[in-house]
């Protein structure tokens, strides 16, 4: 049986990897297409306004462009 997270809407294989997750998962996070990393919105920014991926050597940037909200991103299945 799936579980899937209700504020990212990722899925795990137990209950307990769920539970976890719930730890370190908030509304207010971002990813990044460029890496893949996943980080609070804070750490993305300085003055609130230019948004750039913190990862070292990752050239990501922008809030729709690069990165989005996890809680707007909806998982694609193949």
């Amino acid at each position: 049986m799936a579980h899937t997270c209700r504020t990212c809407n990722r899925t795990f294989g137990t209950e307990l990897e769920l539970e976890l997750h719930r730890d370190t998962c908030s509304a207010d996070q971002l990813f990044c297409d460029v890496c893949g990393e996943r980080f609070p919105e804070r750490t993305a920014t300085t003055d609130g306004w230019h948004y750039r991926c913190p990862t070292e050597d990752c050239d990501g940037a922008g809030i729709g462009e690069s990165l989005h909200r996890v809680s707007e991103a909806r998982v694609a299945r193949r």
